[in-house]
């Protein structure tokens, strides 16, 4: 899963990045709302976490500006302003939560995890497919009860497609969600993580190939 986080100050930000980073999500930063405009135009994410005070336009006008265009990534706010009408506004402006500075780093990887799970309609962290069971805020995979070792880009893959269960997902989207900008990774890594979780989860919860598409994740074998 991929998150951009828009925070001009670079502190908070760096703290943001390893947290993130550290939970299993690949992480870009930008400091502005006008970088953030650009990168959401040119990349897939799954999440934005926007500061509201931002040097020229601010996280509020960003957020706007998302949502009449129809950009549908989740946004969780973050700001000092912790007013009850600060709160109305940005939820009411389509921000699908608020966290309040300062915060503990937890809480917002635990709401940036809950928010992802929920824009692909998984209302519960543990995921059953098959003979699979997927803890997502434990990042733990498990076949017919027993523990399954991955690294974290197969754990991310395999987290992307099990989220979209019974969807085909593209190959360049894969890509985006394992690998930030600071990471050079060639298109037929995909093909790699997908052939080392085939073997990992055997016939648990099979990986299509949709030729000329991507991969699809099913729920039951065959």
């Amino acid at each position: 899963m991929r998150v951009l986080v828009v925070e001009d100050d670079a502190l908070v930000a760096d703290a943001i990045r390893r947290g993130l980073g550290e939970a299993g999500y690949a992480v870009d930063h930008v400091d502005s709302a006008e970088r953030a405009g650009t990168a959401l135009g040119a990349e897939s994410f799954d999440l934005a976490v926007v500061d509201i005070g931002l040097p020229g336009a601010d996280g509020l006008a960003l957020l706007q500006r998302m949502r009449r265009s129809g950009t549908a990534v989740p946004v969780l706010i973050l700001t000092a302003r912790d007013a009850l009408a600060d709160r109305v506004n940005a939820l009411d402006l389509g921000a699908d939560d608020y966290l309040v500075k300062p915060f503990a780093l937890p809480e917002l990887v635990a709401r940036s995890r809950a928010l992802i799970r929920r824009s692909r309609s998984a209302a519960s962290a543990e995921l059953v497919i098959g003979t699979l069971r997927l803890d997502l805020a434990a990042r733990r995979a498990e076949v017919d009860g027993g523990a399954v070792s991955l690294t974290r880009r197969e754990w991310a893959v395999l987290e992307c497609l099990a989220l979209n269960i019974g969807r085909v997902v593209a190959k360049d989207r894969l890509l985006q969600a394992i690998a930030n900008w600071d990471e050079d990774i060639g298109a037929n890594a995909i093909e790699v993580y997908v052939s080392r979780l085939r073997t990992k989860l055997g016939g648990a919860a099979p990986i299509r190939t949709v030729r000329g598409l991507g991969y699809r994740l099913d729920d039951t074998p065959g």
